[in-house]
């Protein structure tokens, strides 16, 4: 929902940009402080989590929630005591992390540190993919292109955040059939070449100054187009990859015992990652012009190589799932790894094994 509230804030900023006093200023703010308020009630009809009940001797309560959400109301359903079972296996050997100061959990062992490496590099990663230059410094990225104006690049706001919303919403839908690990490595790499597609209408323009008049009005008007373009494919991809998995891997990868206080250490690089284009992405475009780019696209493959390497693989497994593949040697090559599952007449699980790897006839 992130790129709706994006939508109203800029369509609210560009309908006051012609209006005088606090208007300006007080309709934007006004209408970004509803959707907060939307949040605050609707949070009441939401249900508890089954295993914070079941971990809090809560367990008919949580017996409950499963079997309307899950089962239809059957709570007699085996996917209910299966559940319920694992709960029993895995949440009441570890036990639950009451304590709010002690963060130890998340550095007991290689497995947990696993995990909060995983969840720190991709929200980390979701920031350095050049989407801080095409949204807080937008107007800056323009002006290396020639396009100017406070109207016009305001309209170009309001455009991509429209495009957000579409394909950040197709990019949600496609991801439990494309899987985590393959949409976090494509996603960089398309969002590499979309930045050499910037690059190279960029250094065509070659603006140094963004002062300089003269040297903007001889720029050729394609140029600018080209670049126009570039950049709303680099919106398009990062919508349709990055958008989704912002939110859905780094709580994915962690386990319920450290979830709460690994999502504190997701919004601590998050920030981290965004104090650092703050900070860093300005003196560059100052300095270095549209050279900037080429770091970010460089950075775009470094990133692809790294989540290669190092993120498993969590479409279509249980919490109780996860832990087996993170205690793994290789939790890449154990969430990546082939099953065959021999099951009943009624679909129940009997046995699972490592499939054997396909071997040609010569």
């Amino acid at each position: 929902m992130w790129p709706v509230g994006a939508l109203v804030a800029s369509s609210a900023a560009r309908g006051s940009l012609d209006y005088g006093g606090h208007t300006s200023w007080a309709v934007p703010v006004g209408l970004q402080a509803m959707f907060p308020g939307i949040i605050c009630l609707a949070v009441l009809f939401l249900p508890e989590s089954p295993r914070w009940l079941y971990t809090n001797n809560k367990r008919q309560e949580a017996k409950n929630v499963l079997s309307r959400l899950h089962a239809q109301g059957n709570a007699e359903s085996e996917w209910v005591k299966l559940q319920l079972n694992e709960y029993e296996e895995f949440l009441e050997l570890e036990g639950s992390d009451k304590k709010w100061w002690d963060y130890r959990a998340l550095f007991r062992n290689r497995a947990s540190f696993y995990r909060l490496t995983c969840n720190c590099l991709v929200s980390c990663f979701g920031q350095w993919a050049g989407n801080g230059i095409v949204s807080y410094f937008l107007s800056a990225f323009l002006d290396t292109a020639g396009i100017r104006g406070e109207a016009t690049q305001m309209n170009v706001q309001m455009g991509m955040n429209a495009i957000q919303i579409v394909f950040a919403a197709a990019g949600a839908s496609i991801v439990d059939g494309v899987g985590r690990r393959p949409m976090l490595i494509v996603v960089n790499i398309v969002c590499g070449l979309c930045w050499i597609g910037v690059i190279v209408p960029a250094s065509i323009a070659n603006i140094v100054d963004k002062d300089d008049k003269a040297a903007q009005a001889a720029i050729d008007p394609n140029v600018s187009r080209a670049m126009l373009a570039w950049v709303y494919i680099f919106q398009i991809c990062y919508s349709a990859g990055w958008t989704p998995m912002q939110a859905l891997y780094p709580v994915e990868v962690l386990s319920y015992e450290i979830r709460a206080k690994g999502m504190a250490f997701s919004g601590l690089f998050t920030n981290f990652a965004l104090l650092s284009n703050q900070l860093g992405v300005p003196v560059a475009l100052k300095d270095i012009q549209w050279r900037t780019y080429i770091v970010f696209c460089v950075w775009c493959f470094i990133q692809a190589g790294i989540l290669y390497f190092l993120v498993p693989e969590t479409k279509n497994r249980t919490l109780e799932e996860l832990d087996i593949i993170f205690a793994a040697p290789n939790p890449v090559k154990a969430s990546t790894a082939k099953k065959l599952y021999e099951v009943d007449a009624d679909a129940n699980i009997l046995h699972v094994d490592e499939a054997a790897p396909r071997v040609s006839a010569i």
